[in-house]
């Protein structure tokens, strides 16, 4: 089975890196993780990378200079290690750096993150905070395409948990990342396998089966035919 490369940048300990280089290691996932790039040196997730014997680069943004100009060089060479590694879908774990328009339509429609809400609502960063303030009742988190605008392509899944009337910014970003680690994984496989398409207004259409337990919250609906 020819397994889809996949590529992950993070900046900081990478856990939901670490879900999917552990999904990674099943023989009968589709997906294979071959690179992970950090921009900050002594990111965590670096060492968890290499204990999992993941090839690993740095790649310090704060290296190129500031303004357009060295954004725009930290870009290139982001890319020309991402084409290097001849990777084919590039997902991004906690990685803190907006990325350029430019940068997106290089990878277009093969660049994916992960966010702690379920968007469209709660963009950003601070959501969990941001969540309690608004009282929500439901929360959650939203594996997407990546587009020019933050947190704003098209949405691939998502996956619910309840807010508790105790909770604090801390006890629900747990609850929730619990979810982005079965969540991540599951989109990456329906992508690899072919379960994933565009729809003609943009978003996107998911087909097959979800993976035994991978999406436990919200439980599916049946509806009588």
């Amino acid at each position: 089975m020819k397994k889809l490369r996949v590529a992950v940048l993070i900046s900081g300990r990478g856990s939901n890196m670490k879900a999917l280089i552990d999904a990674a290691a099943s023989p009968e996932f589709p997906a294979e993780i071959i690179l992970v790039i950090s921009n900050i040196r002594d990111a965590a997730g670096l060492a968890v990378a290499r204990s999992a014997e993941i090839p690993t680069r740095t790649i310090e943004h704060r290296a190129f200079g500031k303004g357009e100009a060295g954004r725009l060089a930290f870009e290139a060479a982001l890319s020309s290690a991402l084409k290097e590694a001849n990777a084919e879908l590039i997902c991004l774990a906690g990685f803190m750096r907006l990325l350029s328009p430019a940068f997106v339509r290089d990878w277009d429609k093969r660049l994916i993150n992960i966010h702690p809400s379920l968007l469209p609502s709660f963009r950003g960063l601070d959501v969990h905070r941001a969540m309690l303030a608004a009282g929500v009742k439901i929360a959650g988190c939203t594996v997407h395409f990546v587009s020019a605008d933050l947190d704003a392509g098209p949405i691939i899944g998502q996956a619910a948990v309840p807010v508790l009337a105790d909770d604090t910014p801390e006890s629900l970003a747990g609850r929730i990342l619990v979810e982005e680690h079965r969540l991540y994984p599951e989109c990456v496989r329906r992508i690899a396998v072919g379960d994933i398409r565009f729809a003609p207004n943009g978003t996107v259409a998911v087909s097959g089966a979800p993976t035994a337990g991978a999406l436990l919250n919200p439980a599916p609906v049946t509806r009588p035919l």
